[in-house]
């Protein structure tokens, strides 16, 4: 009898032993998928980084003296691809897109530059970014949730506080007014 005992134990703790090894992998597994999405953000980025130079460039050519709104898109790109967090990222991609939002202002009182092609196709690869972008952030968002739920959730929570698994940010919106389509017409 003492046999069966002693097996049936070893049965529990090896069935616990798998079940938490399962738990860990799942964790490390959701870690892996939200540095992948996060990674998708970083090229969007990347692409729209490079993209501002020229932006820039082709609008300061026609508007000479709004050197104040070029300077400001210039620094915000600047701070936006030395962020080293999602966190600080957020941050400072949202000032990006206030200071891009700032330049097309500008653009907008000048015809011969609305009229440029080459503005106009950097304006339609700038959309097109945008809206790569938006499905990379909407990806790394549900890979972020995935995580935080099994981090969260019992008994994934126990094995999460043993091995320090820590809830991944989720990449949201800095301010109200930002939650609403811009309306800019060229």
């Amino acid at each position: 009898m003492n046999i069966i005992v002693i097996c049936v134990i070893l049965g529990v703790l090896l069935l616990t032993l798998i079940y938490g090894v399962s738990i860990f992998n799942k964790l490390v597994r959701s870690k892996m998928l939200v540095e992948e999405a996060w990674s998708a953000i970083d090229v969007q980025l990347k692409k729209r980084y490079d993209l501002v130079p020229n932006l820039v460039n082709t609008v300061k050519g026609y508007a000479t003296h709004e050197k104040s709104t070029f300077e400001a898109v210039i620094s915000a790109r600047s701070q936006a691809m030395s962020a080293d967090s999602p966190e600080a990222h957020q941050e400072a991609e949202n000032t990006l897109s206030r200071t891009l939002r700032s330049l097309f202002a500008v653009a907008e009182s000048y015809p011969e530059l609305k009229a440029d092609r080459a503005f106009l196709s950097l304006q339609d690869s700038l959309n097109q970014i945008e809206l790569d972008l938006e499905k990379s952030r909407r990806y790394y968002n549900g890979t972020a949730r995935d995580r935080n739920v099994l981090i969260q959730s019992f008994p994934s929570n126990i094995i999460a506080g043993m091995f320090s698994h820590k809830p991944a940010p989720f990449f949201e919106l800095d301010t109200q007014e930002e939650r609403h389509a811009p309306v800019v017409s060229f």
